[in-house]
């Protein structure tokens, strides 16, 4: 907390208590601009982690999974072959 003050009392010294609102006011807001793209590529990476997570899970699946439908069709429709 001390340290915080020292640097408040600097920065009204040497901005003067004229602009020390203006400057202020830039900084937050560039600090919110900072905020919004750090958030917004934090959710780009996990988004992609996500995307890699699902293609490993895809890749580590059997393909046996798949060849357990079943070849025959479904009784209640014919085949094309039959009548």
């Amino acid at each position: 907390m001390p340290e915080l003050i020292v640097i408040l009392v600097v920065a009204l010294i040497v901005l003067g208590p004229q602009r020390l609102p203006e400057v202020a006011r830039q900084l937050g807001k560039a600090m919110a601009e900072f905020r919004r793209q750090t958030s917004d590529v934090l959710e780009e990476f996990q988004h992609q982690a996500l995307l890699d997570e699902e293609r490993e899970r895809r890749a580590a699946t059997p393909p046996a999974a798949a060849s357990a439908a079943p070849a025959e069709p479904p009784a209640d429709k014919p085949a094309a072959g039959r009548a």
